[in-house]
């Protein structure tokens, strides 16, 4: 039984900041942080030089005063538990610094602030009529429950993982907001029981049939595309004061102790420099696009088992031995059938657990405001 939905959208744009604790002032926005990788210490000599990250913009600071009125406005009513305005702000709040860095523009900002408010709605019904599925008596079977003693076990995990074995940290944490521990663990046993019913409908769907596989195979092959790539053993000398003639000769050696039989990963256990040397200079699989050209123009013209010639950088000298190639092309089905085979399977349970969901949607009580 669904009422007609409230619309947020009607709340003045000063009342919903005023609620999401933001400043009365637009944000400044449209300031986006690029996303970059760290390489890390010990792989500077093989990616590829990267600019700086631009400085992030410095976080609006949050009004001392709230509208109580509009805090604990009621948003909607499922079964027998209201959904407040402050439920919604006390889980928007936290992520309203990736929002705004995110945000083109202050319509945008809204229209993100809007697109989120329903989902965290949407979440608390479903939530809700999950809850009540799980206690719902039914015939031939015990009536279930979340034993106290799970509970207790998993909020001690908490107050360790999360506030440092700090009770004290803890009930600070629960009086800022405005909870009971009665609530508290209210909300583990909810989390609890959310995640079973969930996992118990995933596992409903878990036998893929080939033909479902060669069916997603055949339309997605576009995503199996694979560049050139070859899986990487390398071994250094770092330079350490030593002249580009003394470098050599250690990787000279290297390649003689090959040709007399032994294995470029037992050799690069004895004499590497670089960060793998316990792994056997193993790198595993790298693109040409992850390495700098000095190095990766030797190697891609190599074939499985071939070693390149020494080549000197400024950081030292690198030999770098091909373990196997895969050559840019739509990779074969038997090669992805167990990525095909996890993707069809998510899927398919998002698929059943959605038309789990809006059974219960349609059969629960549930009115919007």
């Amino acid at each position: 039984m669904i009422f007609t939905r409230f619309h947020a959208t009607s709340l003045p744009a000063a009342a919903l900041a005023a609620i999401l604790c933001t400043t009365a002032a637009s944000p400044n926005l449209g300031a986006q942080s690029p996303s970059l990788l760290d390489p890390g210490a010990g792989s500077m000599s093989l990616v590829p030089d990267m600019p700086a990250p631009a400085p992030q913009q410095a976080e609006p600071a949050a009004p001392q005063e709230m509208d109580l009125r509009l805090q604990n406005a009621i948003v909607a009513v499922v079964e027998e538990k209201a959904i407040t305005m402050d439920d919604i702000r006390r889980e928007i709040t936290p992520l309203l610094p990736q929002i705004i860095r995110e945000s083109t523009s202050e319509q945008d900002y809204l229209n993100k602030i809007q697109a989120l408010q329903d989902d965290i709605v949407q979440n608390h019904i479903d939530r809700a009529l999950i809850v009540k599925e799980f206690y719902k008596e039914k015939d031939g079977e015990p009536v279930k429950s979340i034993p106290a003693s799970y509970i207790d076990n998993q909020l001690e995990e908490i107050i360790i993982t999360q506030y440092d074995n700090d009770r004290s940290k803890f009930l600070a944490y629960l009086r800022a907001k405005g909870q009971t521990i009665r609530e508290f663990r209210k909300e583990i046993e909810e989390d609890m029981i959310n995640g079973y019913m969930r996992q118990q409908q995933r596992k409903s769907q878990s036998v893929v049939s080939p033909v479902k596989v060669e069916t997603f195979y055949r339309e997605n092959k576009d995503r199996f595309y694979q560049d050139d790539q070859v899986h990487l053993r390398l071994i250094q000398f770092t330079r350490n004061n030593q002249t580009d003639g003394e470098l050599i000769s250690k990787a000279n050696d290297v390649v003689n102790r090959m040709k007399n039989g032994e294995k470029f990963e037992d050799i690069a256990k004895e004499v590497s420099q670089d960060t793998r040397r316990s792994k056997g200079g193993d790198w595993g699989w790298q693109k040409r696009s992850d390495l700098k050209a000095e190095l990766s123009e030797p190697l891609f013209k190599l074939q499985k088992g071939e070693v390149t010639e020494p080549i000197l950088m400024p950081e030292g000298a690198f030999l770098m031995y091909v373990e196997d190639r895969k050559y840019a092309g739509i990779q074969p089905i038997d090669e992805v059938r167990d990525q095909i085979e996890r993707i069809v399977l998510q899927q398919m349970a998002r698929a059943s657990q959605e038309q789990w969901l809006e059974r219960l949607r349609r059969n629960g009580y549930i009115k919007y405001f």
